[in-house]
């Protein structure tokens, strides 16, 4: 069975579009090719971005390097030209103790793409954790999509699950599992939203 991955590289592709995708150890060949040209290759370009928060440090190091011919001998050849590692660490305060937890997490990218910078780079990766931020985990926490059972039919309800909350976005709500709250106790809740 065809890889679908490969399959989007290749729409992309013959649409004239461009790729990024976030590379996982599922794809255990390619995960350890990209790892061996990473490591053994200097970046052409590099980025560091620091952002800080309340209780949060993150440092970002974005590198780019190109293919080439380093998957010359894969079949991911015609489609991956750019590999990108985005190292983060991060620190962590602990309210309870005050003290400062360290992670980190080396994540890697591959893309069709070949012309952009490593601030772009990270810019477009972090342009997807807000999509990731606003619908996914609001889909999987207030919602519980995950835990659904329901087995004949599910796109209806995942339909239905998208109706709400976009009612809910175009109606400015910023706390979603309040209004699905409220809205569950009260019809007249839901029937004074001005956008329906």
């Amino acid at each position: 069975m065809p890889c679908t991955v490969k399959k989007t590289f290749e729409i992309a592709r013959d649409t004239g579009n461009h790729l990024l995708v976030q590379l996982k150890a599922n794809q255990a060949k390619l995960f350890d090719a990209v790892c061996v040209i990473a490591d053994n290759a200097d970046a052409v370009e590099t980025a560091f971005a620091r952002n800080i928060g309340r209780s949060r440090q993150e440092d970002r190091t974005v590198e780019v390097f190109p293919v080439g011919d380093a998957l010359a001998a894969a079949e991911w050849q015609p489609f991956v030209k750019t590999i990108i590692r985005v190292t983060r660490h991060t620190l962590l305060r602990s309210a309870a103790t005050g003290s400062w937890d360290q992670r980190g997490e080396v994540a890697y990218y591959l893309s069709s793409a070949t012309d952009l910078t490593p601030t772009a780079w990270g810019d477009a990766i972090r342009g997807h954790w807000g999509i990731e931020n606003r619908n996914h985990y609001v889909r999987d926490v207030s919602c519980d999509e995950d835990k659904c059972r329901i087995r004949d039919n599910p796109g209806i309800m995942a339909r239905a699950r998208s109706f709400a909350l976009n009612i809910l976005r175009k109606n400015r709500v910023t706390n979603v599992a309040k209004a699905l709250w409220d809205g569950a106790l009260s019809l007249d809740h839901i029937l004074a939203y001005k956008e329906i």
